[in-house]
């Protein structure tokens, strides 16, 4: 799948003491842009919830923090699958300045794929998959 990018502005709420976003703030941009990116794919994670039974978690997050962003600047979030296995998809996520495009922050985000009765691993959805990794 080709990249997927996801304009975010950044609202006064994300900011901290100093005026710059809380770096907690970036991985919630970045599940925006994941979340988005299944919207385009037409998966609702509603959805997937109630016809499939499964439902997401991140698994593991890898975080670069290179340069500020600040309130009320744009940006643009990236996500695009890099790799994925029978339960999981990988992300390799960046956030730019929508301005500049000016590199501020870079991730891999590893989601798994869980039952959502057992919160045990369970398979991606084949047409979930299909879209994610079609090139």
């Amino acid at each position: 799948m080709s990249e997927f990018i996801w304009p975010v502005r950044v609202y006064y709420e994300d900011t901290d003491s100093g005026g710059v976003v809380y770096y907690a703030n970036y991985l919630k941009f970045m599940e925006r842009a994941r979340t988005e990116l299944l919207r385009n794919c037409g998966f609702e994670q509603d959805q997937l919830i109630d016809e499939e039974g499964v439902l997401f978690a991140v698994r593991r997050v890898e975080a670069d923090y290179l340069r500020p962003a600040r309130f009320n600047d744009a940006l643009n979030v990236s996500a695009s699958v890099t790799s994925h296995g029978k339960v999981s998809v990988t992300f390799t996520q960046e956030i730019r300045l929508a301005e500049t495009g000016q590199l501020l922050c870079r991730g891999e985000v590893k989601v798994v794929c869980l039952d959502a009765a057992r919160f045990r691993p369970h398979p991606l959805p084949t047409k979930l998959l299909a879209a994610l990794t079609v090139e």
